[in-house]
């Protein structure tokens, strides 16, 4: 049974977070972009560090702990664990920021934004992570048992630029839709 309350609450609902600055702008997106950051350091670490075993953070010539020792394999776990570590603090404060925007009754992005936004993130942390720990430090590479060839860096940046792009798109399109909609609604609020 609706009420006139009811439809006051709901006018009110709609015009406080779909309206609102803080439900169209970006700090929507920014939970989303911090859990791609962690994500994609979780994937690098679980997938090439641990799975694959392809390298670990020192690994290279100038890491300096080789993979085929056991020491050289407990200075790398150890120091893995922390790179983890730090990958699920970014996962961590990312859940923090999407808890604290429900609680500010923020409406959930539109899933094409929020994923194109982890994308970017995990985009972000390829490149990030392949220009300093390969390319400027040298602590490892993507294929440290391979002796290191330069091809593979080369493509985990592309794949980087890639997840960038294509993320980003994917968060515009999201906006372009959701912009659409808001237009096709407004006339009906009226």
């Amino acid at each position: 049974m609706s009420t006139a309350s009811d439809a006051t609450v709901a006018s009110e609902r709609a015009q406080t977070t779909r309206g609102s600055p803080a439900a169209t702008s970006s700090p929507r997106k920014v939970p989303a972009f911090v859990m791609g950051l962690g994500l994609g350091g979780f994937i690098d670490g679980i997938l090439l560090h641990q799975i694959l075993q392809w390298h670990h953070m020192l690994t290279g010539d100038i890491g300096g702990e080789p993979m085929n020792t056991v020491a050289g394999l407990e200075t790398n776990t150890l120091v893995d664990g922390f790179f983890h570590l730090v990958t699920w603090v970014f996962v961590a404060t990312a859940m923090l920021l999407t808890v604290r925007a429900w609680q500010r009754r923020d409406l959930a992005p539109p899933w094409r934004g929020h994923f194109g936004m982890l994308l970017a993130g995990w985009g972000v942390f390829n490149v990030v992570e392949g220009l300093v720990d390969h390319q400027i430090l040298g602590i490892h590479h993507v294929r440290d048992d391979l002796g290191a060839p330069l091809g593979w860096d080369l493509a985990f940046l592309a794949l980087g630029a890639l997840l960038i792009a294509s993320g980003l798109a994917l968060a515009k399109s999201s906006e372009r839709t959701a912009h659409h909609h808001d237009a096709r609604q407004a006339p009906r609020a009226s």
